[in-house]
């Protein structure tokens, strides 16, 4: 049995998501990023090399001695507050990494992740077929890393995904996704504020590692771009509150609030995907993505119950919410 030399570049969140899913499928899977990732690659049968994915040389090198068959861009930076404050270095990081590995001549498939923030948000719902009007630096700078990788390489696949969610620890050491940070702040007893006029279609994590694995694997050809997010339509208050309800907190806890008030403020108001496409390609059509009421559900077990406090108690602050 063959092994496909499979490379992420970027080991956070989404990169070893999509890394755990590939050691499983068989793939020998390696991550690069600056520093080494929190969670150990070699727990799950993957490694973990050290690489500025902007370094044309350090790539061209690493390319040299991997020769990987699949590559997987999840690179960043990705937290959208910061890239709004440096546009012009969150534009050019994205882009020299979709340069650096727009050559790879050795991969057959390769997969870039990018976003919904490519789109204003003045529709409810936004397709493949949707004209892109980036929101945000962030979206801009990932739409210059779409039109760069689809122009040097054909044979890319640009995946827009939703907003990303799953189980992260308290202890993560930087900024959690929206649910993991909603979560802990919960079982701690403390207050949520989350907008009531920023919708969003959440897709778990692991769906998104199922959906990339069967990109990669299947051999028939990919459209250039592609999305995918969940299948409910929600606001982050009414997302919140879903949340709050699988963990069995108050429904009280959750404060919804305006988008403008909040570290959303930049983000479309409707950051919504739905894909005309993926229901379509024979790689991809059998492939479930989960709502977020069973997404929540498959989630509450991995978070500590929560704490009931005294009404009008105080509590410590907790994690800041991530994308």
């Amino acid at each position: 049995m063959t092994t496909t030399r499979t490379l992420i570049v970027g080991s956070g969140f989404v990169g070893t998501g999509i890394a755990r899913r590939l050691a499983r499928a068989g793939h020998a899977v390696t991550l690069v990023s600056r520093t080494r990732p929190t969670s150990a690659p070699e727990e799950y049968g993957a490694r973990w090399s050290a690489l500025d994915a902007t370094d044309a040389e350090a790539c061209g090198r690493l390319l040299a001695r991997l020769r990987p068959e699949r590559i997987v861009l999840v690179h960043g930076p990705s937290d959208v507050t910061w890239c709004e404050e440096h546009p012009e270095e969150a534009d050019a990081a994205h882009a020299a990494v979709a340069a650096n590995f727009a050559a790879a001549e050795s991969a057959s498939r390769l997969v870039m992740i990018s976003t919904d923030n490519v789109f204003d948000g003045h529709a409810w719902h936004n397709t493949e077929h949707t004209p892109v009007s980036p929101a945000n630096a962030y979206g801009r700078a990932k739409r210059h890393a779409e039109r760069l990788l689809l122009a040097r390489a054909p044979r890319a696949v640009c995946l827009r995904v939703s907003l990303v969610y799953g189980h992260e620890p308290v202890d993560a050491g930087k900024w959690l996704n929206f649910f993991a940070a909603c979560a802990h702040r919960l079982a701690d007893g403390a207050r949520v504020e989350a907008p009531d006029d920023h919708w969003t279609t959440p897709v778990h994590v692991d769906d998104v590692a199922e959906v990339v694995t069967a990109l990669l694997t299947g051999t028939d050809p990919l459209p250039p771009v592609l999305h995918l997010g969940g299948p409910d339509r929600v606001t982050r208050a009414e997302w919140a509150g879903v949340i709050a309800e699988a963990l069995g907190a108050p429904a009280g806890l959750v404060v919804p609030v305006p988008k403008a008030r909040s570290r959303y403020a930049s983000r479309p108001e409707n950051a919504c995907l739905v894909s005309e496409l993926l229901p379509l390609l024979p790689a991809t059509c059998a492939v479930p993505v989960r709502g977020v009421r069973d997404g929540a559900r498959d989630l509450a077990v991995a978070f500590p119950r929560p704490v009931r406090r005294p009404q009008g108690a105080g509590s410590r602050s907790g994690p800041s919410h991530g994308r």
